[in-house]
């Protein structure tokens, strides 16, 4: 049974523009058949002129359970949905919108425990980070760093003001430079732009900067391997993919729209999955 056969059946979605690269639904259809849970999840293509008039009419769905937002909506929809944990305040920008009981929305960001999960093992106390962009991943991946007690950040964006302000906000002590800059040596490279994903202009930055234990952090996962993997790759440089964030934010998300946490024990299967 899907959700076309039966308008009552609970789902959730993920809404961006554009939409149809996403994984996400890979991923929440893979545990929601593990688990035996009649739901579905979708992608949904919204534009910035349409994001008002969707959330709108997604309230008054009782079978709608939420969605996970992307590229360009996740700063816009502050302003759309109630924000109970601070995520205004803390990260700047929502990820993730939950339908509660009464139909009313509720926000949240679960890109920063994402990004984290699979670097929180490492001491990053004091350490030199780089991160490309200074949209709503961003913050998520600033707000993510200072919990983990990086020691400096340098935003590499087009908007130097932008980064500027995400700098001061978060009271971290970094600089800002402009894209075509050459990197400063750093223990961690994070691409947290959408460069280097399907259909967007390629990353062009050189590593030669980064010491040979530099890790190379790509949150673009359409394609799995972009050019700056390769590249890092190319020096023998530690690499994490976006399916690793994907996977991670996702999982947050999920227990969130369905009520039950995913069965991460069938992750290596999952991840083929995504590859194939």
């Amino acid at each position: 049974m899907t959700r076309e056969t039966d308008p009552d059946m609970p789902y959730a979605e993920v809404i961006g523009d554009p939409i149809a690269h996403s994984k996400s639904p890979l991923i929440h259809k893979f545990w929601l058949e593990r688990l035996a849970i009649e739901a579905d999840y979708r992608t949904c293509h919204v534009t910035p002129a349409e994001l008002s008039d969707y959330i709108e009419r997604r309230s008054g769905d009782s079978a709608w359970r939420g969605c996970n937002v992307t590229i360009p909506h996740k700063i816009a929809m502050l302003d759309l949905v109630a924000d109970p944990g601070g995520v205004r305040e803390k990260i700047g920008a929502m990820n993730t919108v939950v339908r509660q009981a009464d139909g009313s929305l509720m926000g949240t960001n679960t890109d920063a425990a994402g990004f984290l999960a699979p670097i929180a093992d490492s001491d990053w106390s004091g350490k030199q980070a780089v991160v490309i962009g200074a949209g709503g991943a961003a913050r998520a991946v600033l707000f993510a760093l200072k919990q983990a007690g990086i020691g400096e950040i340098t935003f590499v964006a087009r908007s130097g003001l932008k980064a500027t302000g995400l700098l001061v906000q978060a009271s971290v002590k970094g600089s800002v430079l402009p894209m075509d800059a050459r990197l400063p040596k750093a223990d961690l490279l994070i691409n947290a732009s959408p460069l280097g994903m399907t259909g967007k202009p390629p990353l062009e930055i050189y590593l030669d900067p980064l010491p040979d234990d530099a890790l190379v952090y790509d949150l673009v996962y359409a394609p799995l391997e972009t050019g700056l993997l390769r590249a890092a790759k190319k020096r023998d440089l530690a690499v994490v993919d976006g399916l690793d964030m994907l996977i991670g934010q996702a999982a947050l998300a999920f227990e969130l729209f369905f009520g039950a946490t995913p069965p991460m024990e069938h992750d290596a299967e999952l991840r083929k999955l995504l590859v194939a």
